[in-house]
């Protein structure tokens, strides 16, 4: 049978979308706080009663942009957190740097997403801390308990810190820090890098000798 083409978006819909990326690319390089509406509307191609039609105001546009950001950031999350789980009772150091190297691919294909929770912790968008609790928080507590619970029984994982949570911390500062400042060339050097200091950090490895055998 003959292949039908893709079926285009209503106009409604494609419009919706077009304003959505345009802001989301805006708040990402501006923040909220230095993003008019009428600069996502030249943006988007469409008139400021247009956006205001689809969207609502810059607020209801803001917490859909963040809304898809977390629900994007949850996804992959879960994923990366199952295969942890799997592969942590028998080879914990691979199952971290799996872990790290998802969320790092992830950002990095993905470089709004940093970018728009970077302009929030440097005090963009005060008006909406409740982002905070309703979409970090639940995804570093995830995080964080499950890299505890994996790696705190182990006899080698004695040195574990007993704030897992300031590790899971120290990864998103840096990843999030170095995606917004990326250079290509350096990823593979940063990804070395980052092994090293969480393995480090959650007592998986030492300075001197680098990964431990858990063969």
């Amino acid at each position: 049978m003959p292949e039908h083409p893709p079926t285009a978006p209503p106009p409604a819909e494609a419009s919706r979308e077009r304003i959505i990326a345009a802001a989301t690319a805006l708040f990402a390089d501006h923040g909220y706080d230095g993003t008019s509406t009428r600069r996502i509307a030249a943006d988007a191609g469409l008139n400021m009663a247009t956006v205001a039609y689809h969207v609502g105001g810059k607020p209801d546009l803001y917490r859909e942009v963040m809304l898809r950001a977390h629900l994007a950031e949850q996804r992959v999350l879960a994923d990366a957190l199952t295969a942890f789980r799997t592969l942590a009772p028998t080879d914990p150091v691979a199952a971290v740097t799996g872990l790290l190297d998802r969320y790092l691919d992830f950002c990095l294909d993905q470089p709004h997403i940093p970018a728009l929770w970077m302009r929030r912790w440097l005090a963009d968008a005060a008006e909406f801390a409740d982002l905070e609790a309703s979409y970090a928080r639940p995804l570093i507590d995830a995080v964080r308990d499950t890299v505890g619970e994996a790696l705190a029984p182990r006899p080698e994982a004695a040195a574990l810190p007993a704030d897992v949570e300031m590790t899971v911390w120290t990864v998103l500062w840096s990843i999030h820090g170095f995606c917004r400042s990326v250079v290509r060339a350096e990823v593979p050097r940063f990804r070395a890098h980052l092994h090293g200091l969480v393995l480090r950090g959650l007592g998986l490895a030492t300075p001197a000798t680098g990964p431990r055998d858990h063969g």
